[in-house]
């Protein structure tokens, strides 16, 4: 985790490729106007070969548990294998799985995995979840309240518990700056410390990145950043 434009994404994706060279981008962003658009590209044109994509902007839990059974049809990486970096580790199904957020449907329905290969492209051998602070930027633009939020996010934790192949996860840290001035901003700054707590308890190892350079905050840097 870390602030904007602190290089975070770049140090999780370049632990990723490092890990295996098969990859899937578990995209949070819903591109609603231009500039993000921009972004996106910008992002897309960062990953080489051997990506693909899927985006999930409200429930990545579930996406999670698509992408663990589809792990575990194929073989896939082992589930005795260490994972690595903000990364986690799935855990014990939630029985009714985590609460889909009421509201509009997402522009063209849900996306599933597409990069070279399209589809059929080989079993990834590693996820990275990018982002958090999107993901709950969406959730609270459809009204929902700490809560509910929270309870998605302990449903995502579980599955990062242990997962079958190793995973990373992105965050912003906002808490570091100013009070926001709207209500909107300060529920976003106090929801999103909360999950980001919430899911560094789970986490193996958790990196906190400035100026492009990582730090360790839970767990020893791992060997792929180092």
């Amino acid at each position: 985790m870390g602030g904007t434009r602190s290089g975070k994404s770049g140090i999780a994706q370049r632990w990723a490729e490092a890990v295996a060279p098969q990859r899937l981008y578990l995209a949070t962003c819903w591109a609603e106007d231009e500039e993000m658009a921009r972004r996106v590209t910008r992002h897309q044109n960062m990953r080489g070969a051997g990506w693909q994509c899927l985006e999930e902007p409200l429930n990545p839990a579930a996406a999670l548990d698509r992408l663990f059974a589809a792990t575990s049809q194929v073989g896939g990486v082992r589930s005795s294998q260490t994972p690595s970096a903000m990364d986690g580790p799935v855990g014990p199904d939630v029985p009714d799985g985590p609460e889909m957020p009421n509201g509009p449907e997402m522009p063209n329905g849900p996306k599933m995995p597409k990069g070279p290969g399209g589809p059929e492209s080989a079993a990834p051998g590693v996820i990275l979840l990018d982002c958090i602070s999107l993901w709950i930027a969406n959730l609270l633009a459809r009204d929902q309240d700490e809560e509910i939020i929270l309870r998605n996010v302990s449903a995502l934790g579980e599955r990062l518990a242990a997962p079958p192949l190793p995973v990373a996860v992105v965050s912003a840290e906002t808490g570091l700056g100013l009070v926001p001035m709207s209500p909107l901003g300060r529920a976003f700054n106090d929801v999103l410390g909360l999950a980001n707590q919430e899911l560094a308890r789970v986490c193996h190892h958790v990196v906190f990145v400035s100026c492009g350079l990582p730090l360790a905050l839970k767990g020893a840097l791992p060997e792929e950043l180092c």
